[in-house]
């Protein structure tokens, strides 16, 4: 399994049979140095509905003719958007093109603005991504609960990607414990660093892992990490 960052929270995911991105906000990115008519994928997978995470999916998602798996309520929205989808919800797995999606939940919100209308767009989730053995949990927006240790338990999970940016979701010191709780062989901060409120020190965090004897990786835009 290869693991390339694009800023934020959007992870590339590529195994011999199936490349998958997860929270694809890439033109909105000043940060992330690609674009979306660059990627070439098999599934787009999101965490929940904020314009960060849903990004450019339904231009992926098109591009590619390949579906996006997303919370029910944010799969109906991206259907009407014109793209194909995989309606999933908290709990529930499925298997796809040799790779098996599984939505876990998430403290955060989940919705999108389109005029002056804010439109709800179901729970916020995280995900267990599952290929050629190895297993990746991107934890999407959240805040620090503890049904991480029950995920970290039941799950032998490779590389988690936790947001530190503080303010709108767990911060440095959460994310420290959400590792350990989860267990974690490998973990990339991600969510921080994009806009001004967020900005963190992700070398740093990175060493306190070490220090808990997890292995930490500051990824910059473009980079990869391979378990």
């Amino acid at each position: 399994m290869k693991v390339t960052y694009y800023g934020h929270s959007a992870l590339l995911v590529e195994a011999a049979d199936a490349k998958i991105i997860i929270d694809p906000f890439l033109s909105g990115n000043p940060h992330s140095g690609i674009a979306p008519g660059d990627i070439q994928v098999d599934a787009v997978l999101l965490t929940h509905g904020h314009s960060d995470h849903l990004g450019d999916a339904v231009e992926i998602a098109k591009n590619n003719d390949c579906p996006i798996f997303a919370v029910y309520e944010l799969a109906e929205y991206c259907r009407i958007k014109g793209a194909k989808v995989k309606h999933l919800n908290i709990g529930g797995a499925h298997t796809y093109s040799g790779f098996t999606v599984k939505y876990t939940p998430a403290f955060h919100s989940s919705s999108i603005q389109e005029g002056d209308y804010w439109i709800y767009l179901g729970q916020p989730a995280g995900i267990l991504l599952n290929l050629e053995g190895k297993t990746l949990f991107h934890a999407g927006d959240t805040a620090l609960f503890g049904d991480m240790r029950l995920i970290g338990e039941r799950n032998a999970i490779d590389i988690a990607a936790l947001p530190i940016g503080d303010m709108l979701t767990m911060g440095p010191d959460d994310a420290l414990l959400a590792a350990r709780w989860l267990r974690a062989a490998k973990v990339i901060p991600v969510h921080y660093n994009t806009f001004p409120a967020i900005e963190q020190d992700g070398t740093q965090f990175c060493d306190r892992l070490k220090q808990e004897g997890i292995d930490g990786y500051p990824l910059k835009a473009g980079e990869s990490l391979e378990v």
